[in-house]
């Protein structure tokens, strides 16, 4: 903590890092609450109409095959258990062959973690722990790695373009292109733009992919295509998991390409956006810390003001009449140290005060009991 002596009270500031963080965490609350309540109102209802027609459902299959509500839903809750087992209604692929295990472990170190796959066994789970945790840091490793390579192979096309549109001959610049090219990159913004261009080309390509082999619609295919290239992995969308994709290789090969390179593409897009969100972080918490001074700074030039103001009483002010030979001036010295001077000077004329002498060595004494010293000076 900071004091901060320009202000005209101490005011304790936190430094920078603790401002921009505390700002942030304040941001993110916000969008949540903002999120949460656009959300609430769009699928509330939704949901209320569900259960709606689930219980009536219930109610018409029970009086229709004469079976009881209570034993319908033991059964229900016996197929719930059964599911997270890979049991379906229709029947899929195998979730624990080699392929269907390679899937899995792709979807545990790349944090998609859809849920149609997990491990039922004690071991398998306490495996899985330790299995994530070396499996998703390496994977993060990767991550930034890929976005160091896009970054270098973005770096040399526009190093390149700079130097013609400079003039630069084709000696001059091999000479300094191994010098400038390792210091110079290019900014986040042209970063930022490619890879979103990049995760746009991925998600449009996949979804077309998707569409025609899952049977989804196209804005299906792109909300799958976003829940799972930014590792959220929802579960409601699984891609490769009808029976009859296990004769198809090539769409599971290409399922885990495209996994992969949409995933860096994201991975990469979201750490450029917050280098950005950062930046405008920073330019609130400058305005922030602008204004405050600009506060502080206005409230000290009226200080003053506002201690003249709120003074017990204030020196008289005599109105004198100029006549001819006089001379007068009157000087007011508190104890405070401000001083306030009256004076009417005309070098052939005598001024006359308009006040009565008694009052004015009246308001004196008064004022000299008070901690005031006033001086009345009067020549001719």
């Amino acid at each position: 903590m900071k004091t901060d002596s320009s202000c005209c009270c101490p005011s304790f500031i936190p430094s920078r890092e603790s401002a921009l963080f505390y700002l942030l965490w304040v941001l993110i609350a916000l969008y949540m609450l903002a999120g949460a309540a656009i959300f609430s109102s769009l699928e509330r209802p939704a949901e209320l109409q569900a259960h709606q027609l689930w219980e009536r459902r219930l109610t018409d299959f029970s009086h229709e095959h004469n079976i009881s509500c209570e034993d319908l839903k033991s059964l229900l809750r016996h197929y719930e258990e059964a599911r997270t087992a890979g049991i379906r209604t229709e029947r899929g692929r195998a979730l624990w062959d080699i392929p269907g295990a390679f899937y899995f472990v792709g979807t545990v170190v790349s944090t998609i973690g859809f849920g149609v796959t997990t491990p039922s066994t004690a071991m398998g789970k306490v495996l899985l722990v330790f299995y994530g945790l070396l499996g998703c840091s390496a994977t993060v490793l990767f991550f930034n790695l890929f976005l160091e390579k896009v970054i270098t192979f973005l770096s040399l096309p526009i190093f390149r373009c700079r130097r013609r549109r400079t003039g630069h001959s084709d000696l001059e610049g091999r000479e300094i292109e191994g010098n400038r090219n390792e210091q110079w990159k290019p900014s986040v913004h042209q970063v930022t733009l490619i890879l979103l261009v990049a995760v746009l080309l991925v998600a449009c390509g996949a979804a077309s992919l998707y569409s025609a082999m899952e049977g989804w619609t196209y804005l299906e295919s792109l909300y799958f295509c976003f829940v799972a290239f930014s590792t959220v992995g929802f579960g409601d969308f699984v891609s490769s998991q009808r029976e009859h994709h296990e004769d198809t290789w090539v769409y599971q090969v290409t399922n885990c390409l495209l996994m992969l390179l949409g995933v860096c593409c994201t991975y990469s897009l979201f750490n450029a956006m917050s280098v950005i969100i950062k930046q405008g972080l920073n330019w609130m918490l400058k305005t922030l810390v602008r204004m405050y001074r600009s506060v502080c700074h206005y409230k000290l030039q009226l200080r003053p003001l506002f201690k003249l103001c709120s003074s017990d009483s204030e020196p008289p002010v005599c109105y004198c009449e100029e006549t001819t030979g006089y001379k007068q001036q009157v000087q007011v010295v508190s104890s405070s140290g401000h001083s306030k001077v009256w004076h009417s000077s005309v070098p052939t004329a005598v001024s006359k005060c308009l006040c009565d002498e008694a009052k004015v060595e009246t308001v004196c004494k008064s004022l000299q009991n008070k901690d005031k010293k006033v001086i009345y000076t009067e020549r001719k």
